[in-house]
């Protein structure tokens, strides 16, 4: 796909992960319609979007709501006339162990609450938009592609039951949508991201971070701008769909 003038949605398109592929698919003249819940970090993504030579428009909407990404997807179409891509990259985290237990006790167990807010933003949240993202190219007949951000914890990691589970599901459902959608030139694919530079991984202390880094054979965690670099590869080659890759420097959960 050549992107210059594509109409690509990025959720969770305000910050990390997001806003880093929303940049990298615009310096290759792509418009970004980026979803978030944050109005401020949304604008300043979009300038920076300008900035690297594409454009971009922000759009407020909860993944996890059924109407919010039903209005989305119409405000996009309608505010921009196409649709060729999607980045389903917004997520939460909300981490626990299953169950805890101290010195033979059980002083806490993972609460449905934490369960579900997981899985409503990280799983439901992919499938309602990857739903009215492919209704939308159908209609329009361009074809496109989806891409879901999974995750390396995919394959399952102490301390994320929920996020484990929901990364895991989108993988799948890429591989899915692949076998569904190619008849209407739709492809889609997955990107599992190791560890990530992000202001999450930033913020952590620096003997934590040395630890986590030592489990990587690369010896570093990533840089958003090469899980954008994987997005704008899977964007411009238009042989590759129903596929999961793995950008995470070697690690293995």
């Amino acid at each position: 796909m050549d992107l210059k003038d594509k109409v690509i949605v990025v959720t969770g398109g305000g910050q990390g992960l997001g806003r880093a592929i929303a940049v990298g698919l615009a310096a290759r003249g792509a418009v970004l319609a980026l979803a978030d819940l944050n109005q401020e970090r949304l604008d300043e993504t979009v300038e920076l979007c300008r900035e690297a030579g594409g454009d971009g428009r922000a759009y407020i909407a909860n993944v996890a709501s059924e109407d919010e990404v039903v209005t989305l997807f119409n405000s996009v179409v309608a505010d921009l006339g196409r649709l060729d891509g999607l980045v389903n990259n917004a997520g939460i985290l909300r981490d626990g162990m299953l169950v805890k237990v101290k010195d033979g006790e059980i002083v806490k167990k993972m609460s449905l609450a934490e369960w579900q807010a997981v899985i409503d933003v990280n799983l439901t949240g992919v499938f309602l938009c990857g739903r009215e993202a492919a209704s939308h190219m159908i209609e329009l007949g361009n074809g496109g592609l989806i891409i879901n951000i999974s995750s390396v914890s995919k394959a399952g990691n102490m301390g994320q039951t929920n996020y484990s589970a929901a990364k895991a599901g989108v993988a799948t459902m890429a591989v899915s949508w692949a076998k569904e959608l190619a008849r209407f030139g739709i492809r889609t694919a997955a990107i599992a991201p190791g560890f990530v530079g992000t202001e999450m991984v930033a913020s952590m202390k620096p003997e934590a971070l040395a630890k986590m880094e030592a489990q990587i054979p690369l010896g570093r965690v990533g840089q958003p701008e090469e899980i954008a670099h994987t997005a704008v590869f899977l964007f411009e080659n238009d042989y590759i769909t129903g596929r999961v890759i793995e950008t995470d420097g070697g690690i293995r959960l």
